[in-house]
């Protein structure tokens, strides 16, 4: 196929060199705002006078249709034309004629790689905000059903302090509510046209950025040339959210592989969501918490390869930012993957509180009470930790929860206690008096659910919007 920049060079393309270069085997992905993106350009030359306007309608008119001849598989772009841009533009040509070669006046690759890439963007941000908000929803309805468990609260993966289940949940919805955000700002910045910057310089044509802009729906247009062809901030930014909201995940996936042991025992997977021993009969694996986990590492890396690959490069194009497209694919892809089935495992996701509640018996996360109960009384903090942590260790060896001894016990390590500790060391007493401003007290969970009900709906208002 011939080149389009064949004119300068006398030799054919070394078939490694070419096989080595081309990009059409990821970038077909984005013939779609490829085609959008020329059909605006078409426009808008035709609008200024550059080409005339029934030249305009035929290009946009042979764009479409190659849009539906890929889409149904009657045209396959070909690796020889190197990336997508060049596939659609020989096929434009081959179906209209010469007027298919002033598709390109005014552009550069340069340019219509970087709107591609902002309308893909675009466009990720709105599936992986639908894809968020629906596993918030998930954590919500799960918090509110499990409203009344009180499970061991962890620090270092040792039993610190009783909290409701629901408190847990929460966690993660307000982690992923960040997230939503930051993919909502990071849509924010890639709603930018870079389209008519050319190569790097911009163009003598007179063209008009700002109608192409507001045709494809972008806010704004780069303000310099060079920036709006190097840029790939935009790129960054979405796998940095994606990074960190893969942690989420993982963190999650986590404690559901540690919670469904039988050491914790405090869910069962749904089979639906597990998977078998090849060998061992038994076994019950948490095979997709484990691979939500695992993938973390995965879009990291996406976000350091990109990084790694943009930290040395002069102003303008270069084509090491060919690499900046299976990175951005490959993010998005897992992202939203795991985005989907952490929301179908939550919700099949049986809890078992009486486990949990039984893990409570055999543990000291109530002792904060006691240090706190004599601090009531009138005992220095640093003193009633130090006192409390004795009764513990005297706890300890006699193997018994600090509930259980008498109140002659307690008066031998301070003659501040009297008989209304007991009331205040039960899990659900633990859990109650936490009744301040983000605790875990049943009232402030309550408040978190219904708050978080009511962020749900504003999203889902800003979603439907943008479809």
């Amino acid at each position: 196929m011939k080149k389009a920049w064949g004119g300068r060079f006398a030799a054919e393309t070394d078939a490694r060199a070419e096989k080595f270069t081309a990009s059409i085997g990821f970038d077909k992905r984005l013939f779609r705002e490829d085609i959008e993106g020329s059909k605006a350009h078409a426009m808008m030359l035709g609008r200024s006078g550059i080409i005339s306007p029934e030249e305009a309608a035929q290009i946009v008119q042979g764009l479409d249709e190659i849009k539906q001849e890929i889409s149904d598989g009657t045209f396959v772009p070909d690796a020889s034309a190197e990336d997508i841009h060049l596939n659609i533009e020989q096929r434009l040509i081959a179906k209209i004629g010469k007027t298919g070669a002033k598709l390109h006046t005014a552009r550069s690759r340069n340019d219509q790689i970087a709107l591609d890439e902002h309308l893909f963007v675009l466009s990720a941000v709105l599936e992986i905000r639908k894809a968020i908000l629906a596993l918030r929803e998930v954590l919500v309805n799960r918090a509110e059903e499990n409203l009344g468990v009180i499970m061991p609260g962890y620090t270092h993966l040792q039993r610190a302090q009783p909290v409701l289940l629901s408190h847990h949940l929460m966690a993660y919805f307000h982690m992923l509510t960040r997230d939503d955000e930051r993919f909502k700002e990071a849509g924010r910045r890639a709603d930018m046209s870079p389209l008519g910057a050319a190569a790097l310089a911009g163009t003598t044509y007179p063209i008009d950025r700002s109608w192409v802009a507001t045709k494809l729906g972008l806010s704004r247009v780069y303000e310099n040339s060079m920036d709006a062809v190097s840029d790939r901030d935009f790129i960054m930014e979405f796998l940095a959210a994606a990074s960190i909201c893969m942690i989420h995940l993982s963190r999650l996936g986590e404690e559901l592989v540690l919670w469904s042991s039988e050491e914790f025992g405090f869910v069962e997977m749904d089979d639906s969501f597990a998977t078998g021993s090849s060998i061992m009969p038994q076994k019950k694996n948490p095979d997709v918490a484990e691979l939500i986990r695992g993938k973390s590492g995965r879009v990291i890396g996406d976000l350091v390869s990109l990084l790694v690959t943009m930290k040395g490069l002069p102003l303008a194009y270069h084509s090491d930012m060919q690499e900046d497209k299976e990175r951005l694919f490959d993010g998005f892809d897992t992202l939203r993957a795991c985005l989907q089935v952490a929301a179908g495992m939550l919700q099949t996701l049986k809890f078992k509180p009486e486990r949990m509640k039984e893990a409570l018996k055999r543990d000291y996360s109530n002792a904060t009470e006691v240090a706190d109960y004599l601090v009531s009384r009138g005992m220095p903090f640093r003193e009633a930790h130090e006192v409390t942590g004795k009764m513990v260790r005297y706890c300890l060896e006699k193997r018994m929860p600090i509930g259980d001894l008498s109140l002659d016990e307690l008066r031998r390590f301070s003659p501040l206690f009297d008989d209304d500790i007991y009331g205040l060391l039960t899990p659900e007493a633990c859990v109650a008096r936490r009744n301040t401003l983000g605790g875990t007290a049943p009232e402030q969970v309550r408040e978190q659910i219904r708050t978080a009900k009511e962020l749900l709906s504003q999203t889902r208002s800003e979603l439907l919007q943008d479809v």
